[in-house]
């Protein structure tokens, strides 16, 4: 098991569930009501598990790394990105599912999540493969999935400053 490969599989899940979204007749309310559900609670748990085990320690790669960004630019940037799709998902909240604007609403989490996807599979992703020895990454897999299982129900999503954040887990 490696923290990678967890992560893509979750990325994957989260694909696929927004595809089925968009399968869904829009008067299925049921049906779409129950698949977002179990997407909007894995996107946030997803984030949660994140900034718990993965974005820490790739601070410390970071700043072992003296990358050219500064130390801490990306996982800013992921914070911030968290952020933009807790509220984008708190937009949805407000409409009526299967309504155009409910339909609208999840296509901004979609296209909020998916920005984020990419560029942590570009980066961070591919900087844990290059410097992060199988081992340790394993380890990290295993407290990941372990967090994501305790915490299946749900959890209460909330926004953090990215500046805050990385001066606690620096």
């Amino acid at each position: 098991m490696d923290i990678t490969e967890v992560i893509l599989n979750d990325h994957h899940e989260q694909r696929r569930m927004f595809g089925m979204l968009e399968d869904i007749d829009p008067a299925d309310t049921a049906a779409l009501s129950a698949v977002w559900k179990r997407l909007r609670i894995l996107l946030e748990v997803h984030a949660a598990a994140e900034e718990k085990l993965f974005y820490p320690r790739l601070l410390k790669l970071q700043k072992d790394l003296i990358e050219q960004e500064s130390p801490g630019e990306e996982t800013e940037d992921a914070i911030h990105d968290h952020n933009e799709i807790r509220d984008a998902i708190a937009g949805v909240s407000g409409q009526v599912v299967g309504s155009t604007e409910w339909q609208r609403a999840v296509a901004h989490v979609n296209e909020v999540n998916s920005d984020h996807m990419a560029e942590e599979e570009r980066q961070g992703l591919t900087d844990f493969r290059r410097h992060i020895e199988l081992e340790e990454r394993h380890t990290m897999a295993v407290a990941f999935v372990a967090f994501e299982s305790e915490q299946a129900g749900g959890i209460a999503a909330h926004d953090r400053d990215p500046e805050q954040y990385i001066r606690e887990n620096s």
